[in-house]
């Protein structure tokens, strides 16, 4: 347990401390976009596009390991709308608890972590839960939350802004053309790739000290709201999300189906890290209750900090 601590502690730290200059306002609030700007437009899409450009492109096509995550996250969408709706919460709402259970931090979070835990080899599995939770999962959860009174055409619009927004982010088009880069061999001129390397390097520290920047946002500009639902999506996120994964990708093995023991404790670890400090943003500009989403964050990701450590200790 003290070898995962030295690693998992230096990524917790850096959340914490980000969260803790912009409380104090050491780090001014409307500092914060321009960070997350750096870390989504620049250094993040040079550090996935390193990491799927020098992995094997049968680690990153593999259709079992897309299926055994595709699935878990459905039924991890499923579970939660239809437990938080019988709680007189709203589609909107719902839908985007549903996000924040389903969608883990991945991107900022989870590829260097996993990397740093397991090796390069981790890169293959993490960005391939990424992808599918950027393309489907969050494209799902905002057309579910469109169903409030809303018109088929109402749904199909906001399924036609999901997909626009996500065209516009570099971080599937990164993916995509260090899958291409993979495949074909090809490789940047050194002074290109050099530079593709220094952002990549500032992506990590950089992403984690945003994320606990980003946390801190909602919850200096809104008021508290009551406890609700928090706990049990959490709970959901920390807990049930990871024992799914482990659970259909022991049951996809014991069909003989190709999913190596490797790449499912992958995707169990990135099952229980916490959810995508980005929700709470999409939240607000779809007009969910974007403080609840951001206390379910800020919750899962402190918490995260034991039960991630603790699956890391039982899997690994």
């Amino acid at each position: 347990m003290q070898q995962i601590l030295l690693v998992t502690l230096p990524f917790f730290a850096l959340v914490l401390g980000g969260w803790l200059v912009a409380r104090v306002r050491l780090l001014p609030l409307e500092a914060t976009p321009g960070l997350n700007a750096f870390v989504l437009f620049f250094a993040l899409p040079c550090m996935l596009y390193r990491f799927a450009a020098t992995t094997p492109i049968v680690r990153l096509l593999d259709p079992t390991v897309s299926t055994v995550y595709l699935l878990c996250a459905l039924l991890m969408v499923a579970l939660a709308v239809i437990t938080t709706r019988r709680r007189a919460v709203g589609w909107n709402d719902a839908s985007f608890g549903a996000l924040v259970a389903a969608f883990p931090n991945a991107g900022f979070m989870g590829v260097p972590l996993l990397v740093a835990l397991l090796g390069p080899r981790a890169a293959g599995p993490a960005i391939v839960a990424l992808a599918i939770d950027m393309v489907v999962t969050s494209s799902l959860c905002i057309a579910l939350s469109r169903l409030d009174g809303a018109s088929e055409h109402g749904v199909s619009r906001a399924v036609g802004k999901a997909m626009k927004g996500m065209l516009k982010n570099p971080l599937p088009w990164a993916i995509g053309l260090g899958c291409l880069t993979a495949a074909t061999g090809f490789e940047l001129w050194e002074p290109a790739r050099n530079t593709v390397g220094m952002l990549a390097d500032g992506a990590s520290p950089v992403a984690l000290f945003t994320i606990g920047a980003v946390l801190a946002r909602p919850q200096q500009t809104a008021p508290a709201h009551g406890v609700g639902d928090v706990p049990l999506v959490v709970f959901y996120k920390l807990v049930v999300h990871p024992v799914l994964v482990l659970g259909v990708g022991m049951l996809a093995r014991a069909m003989g189906m190709p999913l190596e023991g490797f790449s499912l404790t992958v995707l169990v670890l990135i099952a229980a890290l916490p959810s995508a400090s980005s929700i709470p943003m999409l939240a607000e500009r779809f007009g969910a209750d974007a403080q609840r989403i951001a206390r379910i964050v800020l919750l899962a990701t402190a918490a995260s900090f034991l039960s991630f450590s603790a699956a890391v200790a039982l899997l690994v």
